[in-house]
């Protein structure tokens, strides 16, 4: 049973209830936790780099990225203990910005905002620690390995970043999983083994 007071119960419940509160009671809210590059240094919105990932552009964004991180994110946080957890999710919650940074740093329009970053740095290196792991996604109800579901959801993200419309950062899933990959070489190469010898 995961604890009350982990690191992963808390990003989940915080994220539904800023997501939920800022989508349906406090709009202001959500525009101020906006990631706009082009306002970083000349308005010193720094907090947005973090802020960014706990609101979402509309229900169907919330809980994509919080299915995702309920499948993959209590177990991993078994594995790796909660500050190794906390560390994982905003460094992938920052890494995956840098990128949308750089590239969209003199364009006063773009803002985007939701928890990818992250989310891909978490399911990439539950990946690696759990080759074996699936989940069912409605209304497909067959199980999905979790390799194969890191591939669509690569590729479904190049997809959409080439085809980008509304709020959502689709480049910083990529950002997100090469976070999440770095990670477990840095601190636990020995699971790249553990994950070859398991995935087939």
């Amino acid at each position: 049973m995961n604890s009350p007071l982990s690191a992963a119960t808390i990003i989940f419940v915080a994220t539904i209830a800023t997501s939920l509160l800022a989508l349906f009671s406090m709009p202001k809210l959500l525009d101020r936790c906006l990631f706009r590059p082009y306002w970083i240094k000349r308005r010193a919105q720094y907090d947005t780099f973090v802020t960014s990932g706990f609101v979402h552009a509309d229900l169907m964004h919330l809980l994509f990225n919080m299915m995702t991180f309920y499948f993959f994110g209590f177990n991993l946080e078994r594995a790796i203990g909660p500050i190794s957890f906390l560390v994982l999710y905003f460094a992938g919650l920052l890494l995956s910005h840098v990128g949308t940074y750089y590239k969209q740093r003199n364009n006063p329009e773009y803002a985007s905002l939701g928890a990818s970053g992250a989310i891909s740095s978490v399911l990439f290196a539950a990946i690696l620690y759990f080759p074996d792991q699936s989940l069912i996604i409605f209304p497909i109800l067959l199980p999905i390995p979790a390799p194969l579901f890191g591939a669509l959801y690569l590729g479904y993200t190049y997809y959409a970043s080439k085809h980008a419309t509304g709020r959502i950062n689709h480049d910083a899933h990529l950002g997100g999983a090469l976070t999440g990959l770095a990670f477990v070489a840095v601190t636990e190469p020995g699971v790249y083994g553990y994950f070859f010898r398991n995935l087939f």
